[in-house]
């Protein structure tokens, strides 16, 4: 089973450390929608909780997704 990088975020724990998250795209999922899975740059697993919530699979650390960016010009 084959899986394409197709987005990164920031997130946070209660401590204020900051973790990359790397989002995936199974390419042979079933079904209308993609199974998207989520691990940190270091290969962790992730599980999404909500929309800005999610939990590190292994130590149940909890984490909040960094707000993105806003880019002026």
């Amino acid at each position: 089973m084959a899986a394409v990088l197709v987005g990164q975020f920031h997130a946070r724990d209660a401590e204020g450390r900051v973790y990359s998250v790397h989002e995936f795209e199974n390419s042979e999922a079933t079904g209308e929608q993609p199974a998207i899975t989520y691990k940190l740059a270091i290969g962790d697993r992730v599980k999404k909780i909500d929309e800005d919530h999610y939990e590190l699979v292994q130590s149940g650390v909890s984490l909040i997704r960094d707000p993105a960016p806003v880019v002026t010009a």
